[in-house]
């Protein structure tokens, strides 16, 4: 890992005894100086700490095993210091530490402890897994960053971490823990870094990491990695947004004590005395977003009061919203019951906003001392409280829940990059709730459509879907859902899904589903189309395409490198491979084979005129004629073999658009023949003018097979001549002769007939 650590220390220190200084004798009475007592290393302090924290909810025998960890990480670890010069042990402590507050089991503190050994030392997985189990090893090589990767941008190498960090935290949720303690302790010690390793740092702590915590509950950690990564990104308006709080919070002190006061007021009046209630304030990149998004000024936002209401059991937060409508009143459309239908990260709480005293916004939450302890630790509350067994547990199923949609959207995706960015359309998103038929609640980003919900049903639910009845009215597959509407597919066996649906849906689930099937759609009827091509090829030679893959196709796959018989097939369907040279292939050698063949009617003899086509079927395109000497490209045609066209010929952007792929040919070097070439005159309507344009065409020992008259007045006529050339410089010699006729006001070549691009629907390049 470049530029994590040095080998060297950064500040050397000098050696007092290499320093000149005056020798003075000392007093003969004096007793000798008492030995310096050894510096504590920062290292010995940390692990001192962390042992303690461990031995508070640990065993003694786990815990050491945790310092067994410890020493092997040391000795790892020796000689390497962090850029700020502190030892790099440091560090695997300090995510030690981190882990060990919220309780940690043995296996994920020593996971952390030991997390940069494979990646930044000499040892290996299997040694971990000797010395402490596959567990920890496992744990381990989970957070561990991929090392020598082919890619081709940073962006790529990113992608393809987080993608093998997110299939890890698939197996074991610790993985992720370690990692987000290891990005929290990297975000406390960033200020060490370059402004631009600092920016793009904390640019994937806000991208990621963040809504990573976020979705599994973790709300404490969330706001420290988006307090540090605003910082980081974004110090100037860090500074300024932090100063202007810190001037308008004298201002709030006291309507924040008022309304405390009137609602705990109330509060022990209805019977609910054993209710805490405090004044929160907005932490500095929730306002930042904030000002941002709604393009609010900060007088604006700061206008808005939040409060919490932390009560004991369910029924009394619903007891203390009536109380709190009473006080003030509420805003119209402003309510949200997250305790009867919990966020997807598994929060619970009442939320709603009232008018206060001075007619400015308050925000409550209310909610039960467990729902807070759940809404700050999320799932790390499996470790941190053995209580709240219910709630605890209902917050692993739904973490359980979306890993495992992340699964299904990392065996959709093509690669690591758009697995990444489903990974971020997955996290950044707020929420609606619709109903199946029977029912069932239904979580959904905001402005999800039919597609979206029908996917979220069932994969093979959303490939099938034509249509939605919402509310019982037959809709639209594009139709947005709002809060509250019942929905139900309508499917049909014959239905697929549309690219046309990638345009307006918004969860990565439907987006990736769409994608993987579209791409076994086109591969599977590239296999299909190549199957058919290679039979046609093989019943020409009097072979089977059965007989030929229980005899040489292995060998054949072998030396064109192709992992499978599928793969092959694709690839003669998708033009990349030509049939004819496989089955040359095939029967080279073979005696057997030109023995058993049956007779085939013979092909004429055609001069060979592109180099390596022995044996092709090979034809000039009609659209532009090539000739000798032009810039050429190839497109294979199924049933027209090789089709070449002229470098710059304007049907060429209507091919590529049909995804056909280009051949790379060039003209033979002994090429004889003539070919047909087309030019367009412009002519003096004279008696005589087409008799000495023939004459001279002639005289250039060139042949006219077309004559076509497109455009004539009184004094000129447009004439289209087809007529035939050996190559270029032949052609290039006619239309010089022709520029000296004093009937020729302008001549030129035609390299493609606009007229024959209007009128041609063929899906094939001619």
């Amino acid at each position: 890992m470049a530029g994590k650590y040095s080998n060297t220390a950064l500040y050397p220190r000098s050696d007092p005894a290499c320093e000149f200084s005056p020798v003075i004798p000392a007093a003969p009475e004096s007793a000798p100086p008492p030995p310096a007592e050894p510096t504590e290393r920062p290292q010995d302090k940390l692990i001192r700490r962390l042992t303690g924290m461990l031995a508070e909810y640990l065993e003694p025998p786990q815990v050491e095993e945790v310092e067994r960890a410890y020493q092997l990480a040391a000795r790892s670890h020796e000689g390497q210091f962090r850029v700020s010069g502190e030892p790099y042990i440091c560090h695997p402590i300090a995510v030690a530490i981190i882990l060990a507050s919220m309780r940690m089991d043995t296996k994920g503190v020593m996971a952390a402890l030991l997390h940069d050994v494979i990646e930044d030392t000499p040892v290996t997985k299997n040694q971990l897994g000797e010395s402490f189990g596959p567990e920890v090893a496992e744990l381990v090589d989970g957070v561990s960053k991929l090392t020598q990767l082919d890619c081709k941008s940073r962006a790529e190498a990113q992608a393809q971490n987080v993608r093998k960090m997110v299939m890890a935290m698939v197996k074991d949720l610790r993985v992720i823990m370690v990692k987000l303690a290891d990005r929290l302790h990297n975000m406390r010690t960033l200020d060490v870094m370059s402004p631009e390793r600092r920016r793009r740092i904390a640019r994937e702590t806000l991208d990621i990491y963040a809504p990573i915590a976020s979705r599994l509950g973790m709300n404490e950690l969330r706001l420290e990695l988006e307090e540090k990564g605003f910082t980081a990104l974004h110090p100037l308006r860090s500074r300024v947004l932090a100063s202007a709080v810190r001037k308008a919070r004298g201002n709030r002190k006291e309507v924040v004590t008022t309304v405390e006061q009137a609602i705990n007021k109330r509060l022990a009046e209805s019977g609910l005395d054993n209710c805490r209630v405090n004044g929160r304030e907005k932490h500095l990149y929730s306002l930042y977003q904030k000002m941002r998004s709604k393009h609010l000024s900060f007088n604006e936002v700061m206008d808005v009061y939040a409060f919490r209401v932390i009560v004991d059991q369910v029924d009394q937060c619903y007891r203390a919203l009536g109380v709190v409508h009473n006080l003030y009143k509420p805003v119209p459309g402003r309510f949200k019951d997250y305790i009867a239908v919990p966020k997807a990260n598994g929060y619970q709480s009442l939320h709603t906003v009232l008018v206060g005293p001075s007619g400015q916004p308050l925000e409550i939450q209310i909610r039960t001392r467990s729902m807070n302890r759940l809404a700050e630790s999320g799932i790390a509350a499996h470790w941190l409280y053995k209580t709240d067994a219910g709630a605890i547990s209902g917050s692993q199923i739904r973490a359980h829940e979306w890993l495992q949609d992340l699964l299904e959207i990392q065996k959709n995706a093509g690669d690591s990059l758009e697995f990444l960015d489903n990974l971020k359309v997955d996290l950044f998103q707020h929420e609606v709730y619709v109903l199946t038929p029977k029912g069932r609640i239904v979580k959904l980003p905001q402005g999800a459509t039919v597609v979206d919900f029908a996917y979220s049903v069932h994969t093979d639910v959303g490939n099938s879907c034509v249509s939605a009845r919402i509310d019982r009215v037959l809709s639209p597959l594009q139709t947005a859902l709002a809060n509250g509407q019942t929905v139900e597919i309508v499917t049909a066996p014959w239905a697929r899904p549309n690219p046309m649906w990638l345009n307006y849906v918004v969860t990565a689930k439907a987006r990736s589903a769409i994608r993987a099937y579209l791409r076994n759609f086109k591969k599977q009827e590239a296999i299909t189309f190549g199957r058919r091509l290679l039979e046609k090829e093989l019943n020409e030679h009097g072979l089977h395409l059965e007989d030929v893959v229980s005899a040489g196709m292995g060998e054949l796959l072998k030396t064109l490198e192709c992992p499978s018989l599928d793969a092959l097939l694709e690839d003669i369907g998708l033009g990349n491979r030509l049939p004819f040279l496989v089955v040359r292939l095939l029967t080279q050698g073979d005696a057997s084979a030109d023995a058993n063949r049956t007779p085939r009617a013979e092909r004429p003899l055609a001069p060979l005129i592109i180099k390596g086509s022995e044996g092709m079927v090979v034809n000039l395109a009609k659209c532009c004629k090539p000739i000798p000497g032009d810039p050429i490209v190839g497109y294979f045609n199924p049933g027209k073999g090789i089709v070449i066209h002229v470098g710059d010929c304007r049907n060429l952007p209507d091919i590529r658009k049909k995804q056909f792929n280009p051949l790379n040919v060039e003209w033979a070097r002994n090429v004889s023949g003539e070919f047909p070439v087309e030019i367009r005159l412009e002519l003096l309507n004279k008696v005589g003018t087409l008799a000495k344009v023939a004459a001279t065409i002639s005289r250039m020992r060139s042949n006219i097979e077309n004559v076509q008259i497109t455009d004539q007045d009184p004094h000129t006529s447009t004439d289209l001549i087809t007529l035939s050339v050996k190559d270029r410089v032949h052609l290039a010699n006619v239309m010089r002769e022709l520029r000296k006729l004093n009937v020729v006001m302008k001549i030129s070549r035609v390299k493609s007939d606009p007229r024959k691009r209007k009128n041609d629907k063929t899906n094939y390049p001619d």
